[in-house]
């Protein structure tokens, strides 16, 4: 079986070896982090003389007897040497009770370099940050972008490539089966779901209330894009007979968040360059799953989806994203990086002058000379003279455009 190179994410990971820190790779679960190891393995095989590589998978059966930190720093110790250019890959490294005092005792140690990937966002912000604070760089890993998922799917770029898309999403694993076939495409999403759902969320967080955080990820998949309010979940659940607090259903939510299925993204106000800590809104870091729970239904969820996509596009390069609140509207997306701005609407078409108005409009009271762009399906596209400055470009070239 062949293996696709994601070249931006290994440049990256490459360009942070040796450089005395740990680097660790965060994504939900099938995103493909296992994939980028074996690309660092075959690396650093191919390109570091007498590298010694001890790569650990722990959703391997061959690792199951390394269950503690001990057991994983005295494996790590006989099977790496002192003296010797070491390099430690481990997978899935949050299943290891302790794991961070072997990897900070190892760092400190400078026994090895280590790479380890992990499915778990509080369990990595906790233990990293409290235990190895300054010892480690988290890079994320995220879906498939449209220019990678042209590549895994042997695509040319076109209208019905980029309706695959927007379709079946961005799970890296999908490239094995028939995207037209939509059963195959169920079949594996729902897989996916169910463990990231029994693993990171069900087993590791001892939920019990099953049905409820079932319902509340297909609540927060319908609702993308909308400014979520615990009270209103927890009021809706109650029209709908169930019973829940709204300190549980915050907890439900976070939880959701901390398997990496969820993203929360806080609002940016423009004018006054601040972020606002109460009230977000979620995006699904694949947005196949998102429509798995919807039903696979385009034609009543297609701006949602586009706002889904934008957003996974802005993170592959880079950008850190916020909701932009303006003191009569919002714009969709603020994306920064570096000294680098850009202000994002997502709309499905420009079909009326009211719709223009709004898009074009709400950017235009941005009085700043950052990129701005309208982002929609329409065929045509280009500047409106009226709107001199804010750039109206397809979603297919969007995603097909290097923003920095």
């Amino acid at each position: 079986m062949s293996v696709i190179i994601r070249q931006k994410y290994l440049d990256r990971i490459i360009s942070r070896l040796n450089r005395g820190m740990m680097i660790i790779l965060v994504g939900q679960r099938r995103v493909g982090k296992s994939y980028m190891l074996r690309q660092i393995d075959d690396w650093l095989k191919h390109n570091i003389d007498n590298a010694r590589v001890l790569y650990i998978n722990k959703e391997l059966q061959a690792f199951r007897h390394i269950e503690t930190s001990d057991q994983l720093y005295d494996y790590v110790i006989a099977n790496l040497p002192r003296g010797t250019d070491n390099y430690l890959l481990i997978d899935e490294v949050q299943d290891i009770d302790g794991y961070e005092n072997a990897l900070r005792s190892l760092h400190a140690e400078g026994h090895c370099q280590i790479v380890a990937t992990g499915s778990n966002a509080y369990i990595f912000s906790t233990e990293l940050s409290s235990r190895l604070s300054g010892r480690y760089i988290e890079i994320p890993i995220h879906s498939l972008s449209y220019i990678e998922f042209l590549s895994f799917h042997r695509l040319e770029d076109s209208d019905k490539s980029l309706k695959d898309y927007l379709r079946v999403g961005g799970m890296p694993g999908l490239s094995h089966f028939d995207i037209d076939d939509e059963s195959q495409v169920r079949d594996y999403l729902q897989g996916v779901y169910n463990t990231i759902m029994m693993r990171d969320v069900i087993s590791r967080e001892s939920i019990r209330n099953v049905p409820f955080i079932e319902n509340l990820s297909t609540y927060l998949a319908d609702n993308i894009g909308k400014l979520i309010s615990v009270r209103n979940i927890s009021a809706t659940m109650k029209s709908q007979g169930e019973q829940i607090s709204e300190t549980a259903t915050s907890a439900y939510m976070k939880y959701l968040c901390g398997a990496l299925i969820l993203s929360p993204v806080a609002r940016f106000d423009i004018h006054g360059k601040k972020l606002f800590e109460q009230l977000y809104k979620y995006y699904f870091a694949d947005h196949g799953l998102r429509n798995l729970l919807c039903g696979f239904n385009l034609r009543g969820s297609i701006e949602k989806i586009i706002e889904n996509v934008i957003w996974n596009h802005l993170c592959c390069q880079g950008f850190k994203v916020a909701v932009g609140i303006l003191r009569a509207g919002e714009v969709d997306f603020v994306a920064t990086r570096g000294e680098v701005t850009i202000y994002i609407q997502a709309t499905y078409l420009l079909a009326s002058e009211e719709t223009i108005k709004r898009e074009f409009g709400n950017l235009a009271d941005i009085k700043d000379n950052y990129p701005k762009y309208v982002v929609s399906m329409d065929p045509v596209t280009g500047d409106l003279p009226q709107y001199p400055g804010i750039r109206h470009i397809s979603l297919r070239e969007f995603l097909v455009t290097d923003l920095l």
